[in-house]
């Protein structure tokens, strides 16, 4: 069972949400806060899986919320919701060490389907922003792809087609099945590219593809 928080300043919201996710059979939500202290708070007590998480909320916000929460021993996956104009604060989010963002008017199956991938520690990346929010920083002649190219000179050519994957989005048995390894290498793989990179989670890394322009935008 994967076991959710909920953290939204809107009641209305937070309804709408469980109601959506606890359809599922394999899915509980086990809380809800209106604000980033709460959501800090109910972590620590209840241990969840998974908190998706609102940005923008009265006394702590989603960003500090993140980053504490991202902090604690065995922390959940954070799932950044977002509405479009939001981009800056969802690219500090995942730089706090959410796994990813969705677009608060996702379309039901969308939002299962990022639940269950946060819990397996894949990137949840809503298509719609991502271009946007990746757009800023993949530009060649900006400080930060010449730091993401600098970062990744560390990686093997091999690495540098894992990080590439990572950036795609890709699990690790379709990282295996493209680059043709067997699922225990590519999970080496995955390991030293993250620690080389010192990237908190694979969302880190997939920004990271983005940035130093492997992956194109």
């Amino acid at each position: 069972m994967i076991r959710v928080v909920l953290v939204d300043d809107q009641q209305l919201m937070r309804g709408g949400l469980r109601m959506m996710l606890e359809t599922q059979p394999d899915i509980a939500v086990v809380g809800e806060a209106g604000n980033g202290r709460e959501a800090v708070e109910l972590v620590r007590a209840d241990r969840p899986d998974v908190v998706l998480m609102d940005i923008r909320m009265p006394g702590m916000d989603g960003l500090t919320a993140t980053r504490e929460i991202t902090e604690l021993p065995h922390p959940p996956r954070v799932i950044v919701l977002t509405t479009f104009g939001e981009e800056e604060y969802v690219y500090r989010a995942l730089a706090a060490g959410a796994v990813g963002f969705l677009l608060k008017d996702s379309p039901p199956e969308d939002l299962v389907s990022a639940v269950r991938k946060a819990h397996e520690g894949l990137a949840v990346l809503d298509p719609a922003v991502t271009g946007t929010v990746i757009a800023r920083f993949t530009d060649p002649a900006t400080r930060a792809s010449s730091r993401a190219r600098e970062r990744i000179k560390v990686l093997t050519g091999r690495e540098l087609e894992v990080l590439a994957c990572l950036g795609e989005g890709l699990s690790n048995a379709e990282i295996g099945t493209r680059l043709h390894l067997s699922e225990t290498t590519v999970k080496s793989h995955v390991s030293r590219v993250m620690d080389k990179l010192e990237c908190a989670n694979r969302t880190q890394a997939a920004i990271l593809a983005y940035e130093s322009g492997i992956v194109p935008h």
